[in-house]
């Protein structure tokens, strides 16, 4: 049978991994392949073959000699060959079947989409723990044809493959750890359960970016669908605009990392706002938006929401408040404290046998202030020595020797004494 036109697998491996581009050792786990026998190609004993392959952006379209494949990648546990022209399933089941202890697969970006994938290609994909087909249009029938035959399969990618709807497999996934699905069209929340019915061993659900609408099931169900559900991203969910949604997410039994950023609910709260009540209506999760919810800030949190809320009708007042209100008691308004720093003092100023009582603006310099009181004691800067008396120092008066200091650096407070004396000539 004809192989098909284009570059073949085997032909970019042999030009990129050749001792002239590809020379040395890179990294833990690469090094140089020695093949275990003499015995084919006589290319063997000159590539200097990784254990992690990386060959995306290639223009590969084909397999390649088999057997060199299979002499050549017996060591491999990495594959990525993403962004390249691979439309044919059956040419991708020629390179995994002779990669033994491949693991990982990247085939983003690859145009898979009019291929059916047969049952017994799928099956040479069967040791792979993370497969990744972001961007390759693949159809639920074929994702459901490699769940069958990749029973040890944690980590599915599957972004950027314009899903609308999601199609249940008739076989559950029980593997499977991590899903992302981001950049979707999954709206509906009817189709976010499939997901859960699929999976029901999911840890990590990663939904960014799909234009999600409200959360439309009871609290039992949502526990029964993602019972071990652990982290949860929903940035830019566009329909979640109610903080039921958010309550809802309380129903996961063991949830404990949340992502919520750009959701049309938290636009008109500060950023300060958002996480607080945040943290305090998801008692259970210990990460929030990537960084650690501590013990004080949870604490920090529930009292800043019991607080947010004492005002409210009582028809307005979610039931977490309520909660809190039991663990903490009613707590009374914070005091609203001005700590801006004062931008002016009201001082007294001496000269000679008269008294002034002046108001001057902290934020000007020593220099500044005796142009200010050229006018009031008659006497030219050059002339002019400024002695401040702190009312509450125990040192007597301190000179202010340094032109260009700033008054507000004196600590100077309503009520203080500043003196002027003529320079003795």
């Amino acid at each position: 049978m004809d192989q098909p036109s284009g570059r073949s697998f085997m032909q970019v491996l042999c030009e990129k991994y050749s001792p002239e581009n590809f020379p040395y050792r890179r990294g833990p786990g690469m090094g140089v392949h020695v093949p275990a026998t003499p015995q084919g190609s006589p290319m063997k004993d000159r590539l200097n073959l990784p254990s992690v392959l990386v060959l995306n952006s290639c223009g590969i379209t084909c397999a390649g000699d088999e057997n060199e494949i299979a002499a050549f990648c017996a060591h491999v546990f990495e594959l990525d060959l993403s962004d390249n022209k691979l439309e044919d399933w059956h040419e991708v089941s020629k390179i995994v079947s002779n990669v033994p202890h491949l693991e990982f697969l990247n085939l983003s970006s690859n145009p898979l989409s009019l291929s059916v994938l047969e049952r017994r290609c799928a099956g040479s994909f069967a040791g792979v723990r993370k497969l990744v087909l972001n961007n390759s249009k693949t159809s639920w029938e074929t994702v459901h044809t490699i769940l069958q035959e990749l029973p040890d399969l944690e980590e599915l990618f599957l972004c950027l493959n314009d899903y609308e709807t999601v199609s249940c497999s008739p076989v559950c996934c029980q593997s499977l750890k991590l899903l992302h699905i981001t950049d979707n069209n999954l709206q509906d929340w009817t189709e976010i359960r499939k997901l859960g019915i699929m999976f029901p061993s999911l840890d990590t659900l990663i939904l960014a970016n799909n234009n999600l609408t409200t959360i439309e099931e009871s609290e039992d169900s949502l526990a029964r669908l993602f019972p071990n559900l652990r982290s949860i991203n929903l940035h830019k969910s566009a329909g979640l605009h109610c903080w039921e949604d958010i309550d809802k997410l309380n129903s996961f039994p063991k949830l404990e990392e949340v992502k919520l950023l750009g959701i049309p609910l938290l636009q008109s709260y500060t950023t300060e706002e958002r996480r607080k009540l945040l943290i305090a209506r998801l008692p259970s999760i210990i990460k929030l938006n990537g960084s650690i919810v501590g013990d004080g800030e949870r604490e920090d949190s529930e009292r800043f929401f019991i607080r947010y809320y004492m005002e409210f009708p009582e028809e307005e007042v979610p039931f977490r408040y309520h909660e809190l209100v039991t663990k903490y008691g009613k707590l009374e308004p914070l005091a609203v404290v001005d700590l801006r720093p004062q931008s002016s003092v009201k001082v007294e100023v001496h000269f000679q046998d008269k008294v002034e009582e002046m108001s001057i603006r902290l934020d000007q310099t020593v220099a500044e202030l005796k142009k200010h009181l050229k006018t009031v004691v008659q006497l030219s800067t050059s002339n002019m020595l400024l002695f401040y008396l702190d009312q509450e120092a125990p040192f007597g008066p301190e000179e202010m020797k340094y032109s260009s200091r700033a008054l507000h650096s004196y600590g100077i407070r309503d009520g203080d004494k500043i003196y002027v004396e003529p320079r003795m000539k």
